[in-house]
């Protein structure tokens, strides 16, 4: 899987387990719910800046939006 996957996946896991909607996320961090729609579907890469501001929006650790989920673990 391609890092670029791996945040998609976290990205849209964390945030539904956060109870946020897209919208509500986009606000957090003060970008467009497109954008969060975007890369969550792995259309857009993300930059060290944008990582860093969807993990303060999430209330998160930034390196918690690239690690990689354990094989067999359910994504």
């Amino acid at each position: 899987m391609k890092l670029r996957e791996v945040l998609a996946t976290n990205l849209k896991r964390l945030r539904l387990a956060a109870g946020l909607s897209q919208e509500e996320l986009a606000h957090r961090a003060d970008i467009d719910r497109t954008y969060v729609s975007s890369l969550e579907r792995g259309r857009y890469s993300a930059s060290i800046d944008m990582i860093e501001s969807l993990s303060a929006a999430l209330d998160i650790e930034p390196y918690e939006l690239l690690v990689k989920a354990p094989a067999g673990s359910e994504e």
